[in-house]
Formats: C-alpha cells, sequence, structure tokens
C-alpha cells in the first residue's frame, strides 16, 4: 500500500512539474514565433530589447498583453491566457510573484508640510512655465545661474518599482515634486528630501506631466492623464480623486501630453498606440483619430471635442492577406497644447496618418478656437505622410501603399513675440527641419532651416526651448548600424538659432559613446530646458548636460548611467535619457532616467535631484 501510494505521490509531482518545464519552453517557442522579429531587432522596430524585458517582473508583462492600456494589448489578444503567461515568464527569467509591493509607510515624510498657498512660490508646473510652451525658467524662479550650475550635486534618487522607463515630467509646485510612473502610480514627493507625501494608483501607466491649479479659491488640485486615455484630478494635497472622465474609447487611445489649464478649462491632447498595433498583420488598420478636449476643470464634463481628421474611418480595402482596412486614421497629437490667451486660441502639431487615405492634417500645426475647439486653420508641412509600424517588419501587410516618411510633430509649437512686436510659431519636426510660423496670417512662413536629416526616431522629438534670442534645438538623428542596432557614434547635437530669422548661432557636437553600453546613441531626443546663459539637453547615452546659450560649451555633465541608492530603498538603475526634459526651480534640477520603450534604448527607473551645496 506504500509502494503504491509513492508511485502515486511521485506521479502526481511529475505531473505537475511538466506545465511548469512547459511554460519556460513554451515561452522561448512562442517569442520566436510572434515576438522576436520585433523585439529582436528592437532598434528599428521601436519594442524594448530581451535585455529590457529580463528586468520586468511576469506581472509587468502580462499587464502589457492584456489590461485595456497594455502597450502590447493587440498582440496579446491573439494569444491564450496560459500563452500570455508563459511569455511573461519567459521573458522576466521571473516567476510570479516576485514583485514585491511598495512599503509606503516606511518611505512617508515624517513631518508635515504647509500646502496651504502652493502657486505662490516659484514652480516648474505641467509641460512649461507658461502657456507659450517655450520651456524658460526666470533666474529669479530657477534659483541657477551659469556660474552655480557647475556646482549641482546629487541630493537625492527616487526608484520607480518594476519599471524600465522613466517619462513623466517631473512637475515641481509648493515644495513637493509631482511626477507618474508606467507603473500606474502618481506620486507627490517632498522636493528637499525626495520622501512621499502620498502615492495614488491610476488605472494605466501615467506619461503626461502633472498639472496643478486651484479648484474654486482654495483646493490645490493635481490634473493628468493616463495610458488608457483616462483625465483624473486628485486633491493635490492629499491625492484624493475628485474625478475622473475617459476621452476616447479606442482601445489604443492614450494621454501623452500634459493637460494645460487655463480659465477654469483644462485643454487635454489625445494620442494613440494604433500605429504599433498594425504590426500585427491580421490587425484591421486603423481607426483611431487624434484629438484636442476641453473639460470642465472642476467637474470633468466636456467642454467640446475637435478631432484632428474630421472624416470617420470607414473601410477602404483589404490588405494582402483579405484583412478589411480602414482610413483615415491617425494625426495624434503627442504634446501639451499651447495656449495664446490674449487671442484665445490653441495650436497644437499633428501627427502622421496610420492609413490611407492621407489627410491634409497630418504632419501640420493646428489653431483652434480656445471657446468653441472650432479650426481657424491648419498649416501641414509634410503631405501625403501615412505611415506605420508594418512598413519596416518582414510582413508588412498593413503598410500603407506609397508609405510616407514619418515625420511627425511630436514636440509643442512655441509662441514666441519677435522683437517688431508680432508673433511666431516655432515648431520643431522629425523632418530635421524647424519652422517658423505667422499665427496672424494663417502659419505663413516667417522662416525655416534644416537642422538635422531626420527619421524614424528625429530629428526633433519632444521639445525645444526659447529664451529672447534663441531657439534651442536638440537633435536626435539616431542611426543604426550594419546589425540594426543603435549607433554608437550617429545622431545627437545641440543647435541654436536666431528667433527672428533662424540663422545659425552655435552647434554642440554630440559626444560618440564608449564601446560596451548595449543601447547607448548620442541621439538628444529628450525635450530641452533653458534658463538665462544655460540650456540643458539629455541624450540617449543618459549624460544630462548643460551648456552655455552664448557658444554651446559644455559647462556641466552628469552621466545617469549607474546604480544609485534610492530614498524609497528599491534598487535603481539610469538609462536613456528621452521625452521629458529637466525641471528646474527654487535652486534644485530634476530628470528622469530610463527609456527601454523605442529603438532598443538603455532601461532605467530612477527620478534625480540636484542641488547646489
Amino acid at each position: 500500500m506504500r509502494l503504491r501510494f509513492d508511485i502515486l505521490l511521485i506521479t502526481l509531482l511529475v505531473t505537475l512539474a511538466i506545465p511548469c518545464l512547459g511554460f519556460a519552453q513554451d515561452g522561448q517557442a512562442l517569442f520566436r514565433r510572434h515576438c522576436a522579429s520585433c523585439h529582436e531587432a528592437s532598434a528599428q522596430t521601436r519594442a524594448p530589447a530581451p535585455d529590457a524585458l529580463r528586468q520586468l517582473t511576469p506581472e509587468r508583462i502580462m499587464d502589457a498583453l492584456g489590461s485595456n492600456s497594455g502597450a502590447m494589448l493587440i498582440q496579446g489578444l491573439a494569444r491564450t491566457p496560459a500563452e500570455r503567461r508563459a511569455l511573461a515568464i519567459y521573458l522576466s527569467g521571473k516567476p510570479f510573484g516576485t514583485e514585491k509591493p511598495l512599503d509606503l509607510d516606511a518611505i512617508s515624510c515624517k513631518k508635515s508640510d504647509d500646502f496651504t498657498d502652493p502657486l505662490s512660490a516659484p514652480s516648474w508646473n505641467g509641460w512649461s512655465v507658461s502657456p507659450s510652451n517655450a520651456r524658460f525658467q526666470s533666474a529669479a524662479a530657477a534659483g541657477l545661474d551659469a556660474g552655480r550650475v557647475p556646482q549641482l550635486k546629487l541630493k537625492w534618487a527616487f526608484a520607480y518599482p518594476g519599471d524600465i522607463i522613466a517619462y513623466s515630467q517631473p512637475t515641481v509646485v509648493g515644495g513637493r515634486v509631482f511626477v507618474g510612473s508606467s507603473g500606474h502610480r502618481v506620486y507627490s514627493l517632498d522636493a528637499a528630501t525626495g520622501c512621499v507625501r502620498w502615492a495614488y494608483a491610476a488605472d494605466a501607466g501615467v506619461r503626461s506631466a502633472i498639472t496643478i491649479g486651484l479648484l474654486g479659491s482654495k483646493t490645490p488640485a493635481a490634473y493628468f492623464g493616463d495610458l488608457a486615455a483616462n483625465v483624473y484630478t486628485l486633491d493635490a494635497e492629499s491625492g484624493k480623486l475628485l474625478w475622473k472622465a475617459n476621452l476616447d474609447p479606442h482601445r489604443a487611445a492614450r494621454i501623452t501630453g500634459a493637460p494645460t489649464l487655463y480659465a477654469g478649462r483644462l485643454y487635454v491632447p489625445v494620442a494613440s498606440l494604433e500605429e504599433g498595433s498594425s504590426g500585427v498583420p491580421d490587425y484591421e488598420c486603423c481607426t483611431f483619430r487624434g484629438s484636442v478636449v476641453a473639460l470642465d476643470a472642476a467637474t470633468g464634463k466636456q467642454i467640446w471635442k475637435t478631432y484632428t481628421i474630421s472624416d470617420t474611418p470607414h473601410a477602404v480595402g483589404k490588405n494582402k492577406l483579405g484583412v478589411r482596412q480602414w482610413g483615415p486614421s491617425g494625426a495624434a497629437i503627442w504634446s501639451s497644447p499651447t495656449l495664446d490667451v490674449n487671442r484665445k486660441i490653441l495650436y497644437v502639431g499633428t501627427g502622421d496618418n496610420y492609413s490611407a487615405p492621407a489627410t491634409k492634417t497630418s504632419d501640420a500645426v493646428m489653431a483652434l478656437d480656445m471657446e468653441s475647439g472650432k479650426m481657424f486653420w491648419v498649416r501641414q508641412l509634410t503631405q501625403k505622410d501615412a505611415w506605420n509600424s508594418a512598413c519596416y517588419l518582414p510582413d508588412s501587410a498593413n503598410c500603407p501603399t506609397n508609405a510616407g516618411p514619418d515625420f511627425d510633430f511630436g514636440s509643442s509649437p512655441i509662441l514666441i513675440e519677435l522683437p517688431n512686436g508680432r508673433h511666431a510659431l516655432i515648431a520643431g519636426q522629425k523632418s530635421g527641419v524647424v519652422h517658423a510660423l505667422d499665427p496672424d496670417q494663417e502659419a505663413r512662413t516667417i522662416w525655416q532651416a534644416r537642422v538635422g536629416q531626420g527619421g524614424i526616431l528625429g530629428g526633433i522629438e519632444w521639445g525645444p526651448a526659447a529664451d529672447d534670442k534663441n531657439i534651442y534645438l536638440a537633435l536626435s538623428d539616431a542611426q543604426f548600424d550594419e546589425n540594426h542596432r543603435l549607433s554608437l557614434k550617429d545622431g545627437g547635437g545641440l543647435v541654436a538659432l536666431r528667433l527672428t530669422d533662424g540663422t545659425e548661432v552655435w552647434r554642440a557636437a554630440p559626444a560618440p559613446c564608449p564601446e560596451g553600453p548595449k543601447g547607448c546613441s548620442p541621439a538628444q531626443a529628450a525635450a530641452v530646458t533653458v534658463i538665462p546663459d544655460v540650456v540643458f539637453s539629455g541624450s540617449l547615452d543618459g549624460h544630462l548636460r548643460a551648456y552655455s546659450t552664448e557658444d554651446g560649451r559644455i559647462i556641466w555633465d552628469y552621466d545617469t548611467v549607474q546604480e544609485f541608492t534610492t530614498v524609497n530603498g528599491v534598487p535603481g538603475h539610469g538609462g536613456a535619457i528621452n521625452g521629458p526634459g529637466p525641471t528646474v526651480a527654487r535652486g534644485m534640477l530634476f530628470v528622469n532616467s530610463g527609456y527601454a520603450f523605442l529603438g532598443g534604448q538603455m532601461p532605467g527607473n530612477v527620478l534625480l535631484a540636484f542641488g547646489v551645496e
């Protein structure tokens, strides 16, 4: 009897072990069959490399494959729950249950702060200091100057648990830092120490910068969007949810640009990842349209919504596999709207079309009435740019015929006043061209300058900055080597152009990457920040550099690609700097490091705070 029981027990254990072994084997086979063509050529396909995925937990990979806001939702829907689980275990190299919850009690601030009048002190609020989106901070508000910048030292580091990307620009208001994370949490941190005031769990990752305003006359509110196209308003002092609204039911819709707040209204841009979903050959591409939505800031009630494409997508044919194709689509709005508060006009830049037919509103700058959302004018700078992720895959079934170059406007237009009293909109494009447009003459060209060669990964990606003399433009121009990996030598640079006529004032050459760091590139895709006499620019090589606005000399350089001891006790590591730029207020500088999202770039998960000793 005992022998029979032992045999049964052994048989049971072997039977139970087979699925565990099978998960790893099945995951590898599934990856090779369905995922490797993108993730192993990630420099060109915008997908995280396997090395970066290895740093995730299986729970995070499951979230990407299965949640409504998951970056790989369309791909995940083609797999069974068991297959998604097998992929998650294989790619992470870890069992489920290894992700430890963040102990907020242990890292919470022990002393209360005075948050009664947060907007009275110098701040960096939202995407830019002003609604013109110039990304310029005055000397008084910055608390830094060219003489003190070389003395900047790391004060503290905060790690986002389980993340491999840090792409929510830090907002600095009332002695606090407000920042989102790809792990769905929004944090309010003490600016001086990094301790946690509160943390809020959103429904999806939060990439947008957070905008702080007042509800009524007293309640400070924090406004932001997530990667499921939800907008939230929290009590900025306590983190309590006040209201939430979904702006677009499309399953690929997301909010990446910071909401712009003015006179009781919240203006929110809507983008999507459907361009990436098109890489699945049997996906019916494409049905998303970009939009701007105006909300009542007190209630979240929609006041108006204007699509960048007026026509509703309709069936336009079939791809070579017989799968229906839809159009027109695309023209996403990636960045924060720019406001001319005197004329009551809102300006945005748009991305490419995802499918045919191409429209006249893609790769364009638009002017909308702030009151009604009516479109005053649109100026298209690149025509017939219908492009999606299928265009660089071996199976390009969903790539539009005669595909365009993917020359989005990923950054906000900058509204400036010229010496003659007239205004200009400065718009940098992924084509490598910067345009100065007359907003009073339906965007007639004032001047135009080519500063880079442009491409899928830039040109000009996430945002120039301007002072009263120059516009400062970081160049991505990322290139690929013979192995389809990011080039260690090509790309990058910072250029200063004169505002009045676009004449080049100086050009700072990039520093090539050393041999060794995988995913390193000298490309400078992140947004730029300027204070008097100093311009800050981060790079995919992980360096944050400060340049003299006079001649482009580097006056300070910090390498973020290193391990950090963090104030919240979570392992922290820096990586590529991409997306948002650094923010400066009250003598401190804040920057995120880590961007394993596009092009095989270096992963990281830290927010870094610098100050002068």
